[in-house]
């Protein structure tokens, strides 16, 4: 950065330092950050100023780690970045009002003005694309483990498995569902599959097709499927809709299946005196 507005900066600390919190004092409001005591506010509001400052002196031109880091812990407590972004741009402004009081020629404060844009604008760039990268991240890494979470398919006996399914069943979740059915059969050695859909809350001919098809690839591989869950209005939906289940046993109650998954495996619940 020029010489001339870091002096000009270093001379006009104090004076930007009172004028830059006054103005935080109001981002407050706008990032919903009430619950923040006074202090823990005006703390943070302190650090961010030293940050930027420690970057006038340094003349860098992007995040330094203290900065990356700062903007990241924030972040993680529940703040947005848009109030680093926007304490960065109240800090333009001031900037900007100290140049035109410090009476320079025109020429000057166009020159120191397009200096100090040239510093702070790539700062707020690669905090926004850091944090969209991030964000990014995440929402992929949460994707992954709720589609692991979506269709497990649990062994509960010897060459019993049982795949409890919640939730909405669209294309991209059937298909999840009948990979993890053919890769836990073989997994497990099961013999007998029950698929329990008594999370689910809407059976129409779309899911009844990829129910059907999962049983189909189940027996395909040498295990039985047995369907669970058949609540009554779903039962009623099923005829209304002229679906045959017939392929495959169906059972109202997880209960009911568990018992013949045992008869097919040749076992059998008894009850203890």
């Amino acid at each position: 950065m020029d010489k001339l507005v870091i002096q000009l900066l270093n001379e006009s600390r104090e004076r930007i330092y009172t004028r830059w919190m006054d103005e935080m004092e109001r981002v407050r409001d706008e990032h919903r950050l009430q619950s923040i005591t006074d202090r823990a506010y005006e703390e943070t509001n302190q650090e961010l100023f030293e940050i930027i400052y420690t970057h006038i002196e340094q003349n860098v031109h992007k995040p330094t780690d203290r900065m990356t880091e700062f903007a990241e812990h924030l972040m993680k407590i529940g703040w947005r970045l848009s109030y680093i972004t926007q304490g960065l741009q109240n800090f333009r402004r001031i900037i900007l009002a100290i140049i035109l009081d410090a009476n320079q020629s025109n020429e000057k404060v166009f020159a120191m003005y397009d200096e100090i844009d040239r510093w702070i604008d790539p700062i707020v760039n690669q905090l926004i694309n850091e944090s969209a990268k991030n964000w990014e991240n995440t929402v992929s890494i949460q994707k992954v483990a709720l589609q692991e979470l979506s269709a497990p398919l649990i062994p509960v006996f010897e060459n019993i498995s049982v795949m409890p399914l919640i939730g909405t069943i669209d294309t991209e979740r059937a298909k999840l569902i009948m990979e993890n059915l053919l890769t836990g059969v073989i997994k497990h050695r099961s013999q007998v599959v029950l698929i329990d859909i008594t999370g689910v809350p809407v059976v129409d001919t779309m899911v009844a097709h990829h129910i059907i098809q999962a049983a189909e690839a189940v027996r395909l591989v040498g295990a039985q499927c047995i369907l669970v869950g058949i609540r009554p209005e779903i039962a009623q939906t099923i005829v209304n809709l002229g679906i045959d289940l017939g392929q495959f046993p169906t059972k109202s109650t997880l209960f009911k299946g568990m018992k013949s998954a045992l008869e097919l495996t040749k076992r059998q619940m008894i009850e203890l005196e």
